[in-house]
């Protein structure tokens, strides 16, 4: 794969199935329009391969009706337009749109009898991001508007922007074009909301005490259909995401935690009915997840996906569970391969699928792969790799191998999180340093997720430890190989990812041609004060000691750098602040180690994955170059 072949890809958002009738949504990255674009396509259950179903310039989030007559979905009518809610009849016909608000809306949920939606929105306070301050006056320009007044801490997210000023509000629309009805005043931010039961009430996520102060905890409140005031129906024992309907309560997915110690949680399936608060599913084995969409409740059982080993697998939850470990759970789908979004009508299971090889499929479970979206151009298969590092703890991780016999150079990729993983799934940046003739190392060290809590927790107070002897013993079991070249080896990564790159950099330099570290957390000081999670993750993760805090970051020991270091960021990254990017370029460039910076303008954290179509193009261009030039 080539950075030209980001524009070729077909890469598949969520699935919805009722019936004989299957929807997906599948997006291109535009090159020339710097956009992205796509619209949702049926898929017959008989293998009969997919056909374009929506033609607008993007569609997204398709979910068809319980009575199977309607199919609500999101529509950017126009390149970077905000999507608003459409429906269409099932059947065929013209799109309706349903909402006209100023900074777009969220994915819908369907009301149990098929007359109304509900869905949540961004609203601005007046005179803010394009609303007029009062009733027929002209929107004030950003630079125009009046100053914000900030109270809290959580008061901005990257690739969000400030919050406070445009907290999410819920509502309800029907489909007669009635004008939405707003059932939560914007007080406070809610999200993921779904039906009761019966139709009678909404269940929305929302801050502990709505977000009275600020805190890491989330609860379940609920609210009449017909409006009225939100009430806690599940205080959760720490973060709450995702409720789903079940008869007489609901189930969702939570975590379990206190004050800032809200990180490396394995996310749980509960149940709450009857006033009894139930953990389905063990906390050590099995990790819920939220990535892949909400739990789908079949008869007597639910639907999760569920990180394993870099894998995303979807398995079956009975609801009179209690507390199962993953190996009491069966697997439906994702073996060796990531489920990315999955739907259930009845007995029939779809399930959008991924693979280092291939960008997605839509799967029957138990039946065929239905569609044919993957790649147009050669991908690579990923070769799993397995080992022990120094103090005997099993170390897990995969290679990407180029075409030839080698030896070939290798670029250690680290993942971010940490509490995330490498995996089984379909990964672009693996396969264009593959095609241009890098093996690619991808470790899953302590501290990643889908490993068991533990795991996750073992970087905790620790970063640059445990971490660091994984990254290099997986890197160790890749180059036993013969067609690795040991002599020309780079490092890069992202986020925690480009955290390691430094401290890789500072330490353990002498295995390393060169550096490429990106979104990085360089110094866990200024983080805490700048970054959007900073006023609680770097005490989570560090603990609250300057001391401890500057001995775990790596711009400590810029100093000890000496091979040729990039640095790149986005500039307007919230999550990892540009000034992290700075001080080590600073340093680096003080201490006379051949140094660059590369700067990505109106991105934020998320570039890689979600940026500019241009300027991801542009960077694989750049780590081409680079690499080209340090590892010849």
């Amino acid at each position: 794969m080539r950075p030209d072949d980001l524009q070729s890809l077909n890469l598949l958002g969520s699935v919805s199935v009722r019936g004989d009738l299957v929807l997906v949504n599948a997006s291109t990255p535009d090159l020339t329009a710097n956009a992205y674009r796509g619209g949702l396509y049926a898929v017959p259950l008989d293998g009969g391969g997919a056909r374009r179903w929506t033609w607008a310039e993007r569609d997204l989030n398709p979910l068809i009706s319980p009575d199977g007559k309607w199919v609500a979905f999101l529509r950017s009518a126009e390149a970077g337009s905000p999507a608003q809610l459409h429906v269409l009849p099932a059947a065929g016909g013209d799109a309706r749109r349903l909402t006209d608000l100023p900074l777009g809306v969220g994915a819908p949920a369907w009301s149990p009898d098929s007359t109304r939606l509900a869905f949540t929105a961004r609203v601005p306070d007046a005179g803010r991001y394009g609303r007029p301050a009062e009733d027929g006056g002209e929107a004030p320009k950003p630079e125009a508007e009046a100053p914000r007044h900030i109270q809290r801490l959580d008061y901005r997210i990257d690739d969000v922007g400030f919050t406070g000023d445009r907290n999410t509000r819920l509502f309800t629309v029907g489909l007669d074009g009635e004008q939405p009805v707003e059932l939560t005043d914007g007080a406070f931010d809610v999200s993921e909301p779904t039906w009761s039961h019966d139709g009678a009430a909404l269940v929305f996520v929302a801050q502990r005490d709505l977000g009275v102060v600020e805190t890491l905890h989330t609860d379940l409140y609920t609210v009449p259909a017909s409006g009225g005031e939100p009430e806690l129906l599940v205080q959760s024992r720490g973060q709450a995401s995702y409720p789903v309907a079940v008869p007489g309560g609901v189930v969702f997915y939570g975590t379990e935690s206190n004050g800032v110690h809200s990180i490396a949680r394995n996310a749980s399936l509960w149940r709450y009915t009857g006033g009894t608060l139930t953990r389905l599913t063990e906390v050590e084995t099995v990790d819920c997840e939220k990535l892949a969409g909400p739990p789908v409740v079949v008869g007597d059982d639910v639907l999760v996906a569920v990180r394993n080993r870099g894998a995303v697998e979807l398995r079956r939850v009975p609801l009179d569970g209690f507390e199962l470990g993953l190996s009491s759970l069966e697997v439906l789908a994702g073996e060796r391969a990531e489920v990315k979004s999955f739907a259930a009508d009845g007995d029939v299971v779809v399930a959008v699928v991924s693979w280092a090889d291939n960008t997605g499929e839509v799967v029957r479970v138990g039946g065929d792969v239905l569609t044919s979206f993957g790649a147009p151009v050669p991908l690579r298969p990923a070769v799993e790799l397995t080992g022990s590092a120094s103090d005997g703890y099993p170390v897990h991780g995969w290679l990407v191998l180029p075409e030839g016999e080698g030896p070939h150079p290798v670029v250690l990729a680290v993942h971010g999180g940490p509490f995330m993983y490498h995996g089984w799934g379909f990964f672009d940046e693996a396969q264009v340093y593959a095609r241009a003739g890098y093996a690619v190392v991808l470790p899953n060290p302590r501290g990643s997720a889908g490993y068991g809590q533990s795991h996750g927790q073992a970087v905790i107070g620790a970063f640059g430890t445990v971490d660091v002897d994984d990254v290099l013993s997986v890197l160790d079991v890749a180059l036993e190989r013969p067609d690795l070249d040991a002599d020309r080896v780079g490092v890069m990564g992202g986020s925690y990812g480009g955290f390691m790159t430094s401290w890789l950099a500072a330490h353990h330099g002498e295995r390393f041609r060169a550096a490429w570290s990106e979104r990085a957390v360089n110094a866990w000081d200024s983080f805490t004060g700048s970054s959007d999670i900073g006023w609680f993750f770097a005490d989570a993760y560090c603990g609250p000691s300057l001391e401890a805090q500057r001995a775990m970051s790596p711009l400590t020991y810029a100093e000890k750098v000496s091979i040729p270091f990039m640095v790149v960021h986005s500039e307007h990254d919230w999550r990892c602040p540009v000034e992290q990017a700075q001080r080590m370029f600073v340093a680096l460039r003080r201490n006379g180690v051949e140094a660059e910076m590369l700067l990505f303008p109106g991105e934020g954290h998320e570039l890689t994955r979600s940026g500019r179509p241009r300027h991801r193009k542009q960077r694989f261009d750049a780590v081409l170059e680079w690499w080209g030039r340090r590892l010849s």
